[in-house]
């Protein structure tokens, strides 16, 4: 991929939490030219970026989640790569396979490695829930170790690594949920809507004419890793911290501090990776808007997507209708700050 001349106002010098938040504003334009509405859902994919993590996605189709993920990439300057999940797909079609050819130099044939479309900065991960859980599970060990084992070898995947993932959540037949171990590799749980009237107007305007607007890139590989390593720094207070463990901890039916609807509610509850993700996601989120430190409303506003796919609603819950999301959202009333 050739250098891309950057459209920040001068050199991004990622030194401090307001560097992150301007790179933040101008990401957000940039998307926002091509995205029309879903603020809250680009905000939470950029805490989920600078954080280190991954996102799964879930909504209807035609609600732009796979055009969301390849202009973010674009405004990224990462190299992007779409995986179309299907029940035939194999896992070396992801990480790539050994095949046998030529050398030019020696005349011999010889094992050559193919790269899978794994090897990119941005992977889309089009309806994971469509292969069988063998082929799911090829992500894994990228997801977390950010390196590949395929011909008998292990390769690094080139950082910044982000994996997006999408679930319709309407057609169940010929699908294949995903294990509640690799659920909790994503660190957000990013629920889609409908868009309103006006948006919808706004959509229909735009995409139906000669001209599509595009999003510039304003940053490269590097100045993003930068912002990685910024938001780590990002101090967090005990009386913070204590509230996001406690808010986790509260979730365990079995824990001596959780409610009594949650033991009736909830069959198991989040574990501490959740902790991990609410506590990083609030560092991610106070860089982003430019804070020195995390606060409590960061933990708030990053509960459901961090909660929502690590709760297991009991028999007793879905037979009054209650969801994961329903449960969080009495949660944060309840568990004090």
């Amino acid at each position: 991929m050739s250098e891309t001349k950057l459209h920040l106002a001068g050199p991004l010098e990622i030194a401090t939490p307001e560097a992150v938040a301007e790179a933040r504003d101008r990401l957000v334009e940039q998307v926002s030219r091509v995205i029309v509405g879903q603020r809250e859902v680009i905000e939470q994919l950029l805490i989920a970026l600078f954080a280190q993590g991954h996102c799964l996605f879930i909504g209807v189709p035609g609600l732009a989640k796979t055009l969301l993920v390849r202009t973010t990439a674009q405004a990224l300057h990462l190299r992007f790569s779409r995986i179309q999940f299907t029940p035939d797909l194999m896992p070396s079609d992801i990480t790539g396979t050994d095949l046998v050819g030529e050398n030019p130099e020696t005349g011999r044939r010889e094992y050559c490695f193919i790269p899978g479309p794994v090897f990119a900065n941005v992977i889309l991960a089009d309806e994971i829930n469509r292969t069988p859980p063998k082929t799911q599970s090829a992500l894994l060990q990228a997801m977390q170790e950010l390196q590949v084992t395929a011909g008998g070898a292990t390769r690094p995947l080139d950082p910044p690594f982000f994996v997006l993932a999408t679930q319709n959540p309407i057609e169940q037949e010929g699908t294949y949920p995903l294990p509640e171990a690799q659920l909790d590799r994503f660190m957000l749980s990013i629920h889609l809507d409908y868009p309103s009237g006006d948006e919808e107007m706004l959509i229909a305007r735009a995409t139906t004419g000669n001209e599509m607007p595009e999003a510039e890139p304003i940053m490269t590989a590097d100045e993003i890793i930068r912002c990685q390593r910024l938001v780590r720094e990002i101090p967090i207070s005990d009386h913070v911290l204590n509230y996001a463990v406690r808010l986790v901890r509260s979730t365990r039916p079995n824990d001596p501090s959780a409610p009594a609807y949650v033991r009736e509610w909830v069959t198991w509850g989040a574990g501490p990776r959740a902790t991990q993700c609410l506590t990083l996601g609030g560092k991610s989120a106070a860089a982003l808007r430019g804070a020195p430190n995390v606060s409590c409303e960061d933990i708030r506003a990053l509960a459901r997507p961090v909660l929502r796919h690590r709760i297991i609603p009991s028999f007793a819950a879905e037979a009054e209708g209650l969801r994961a999301d329903d449960i969080v959202g009495r949660l944060l009333r309840d568990v004090r700050e």
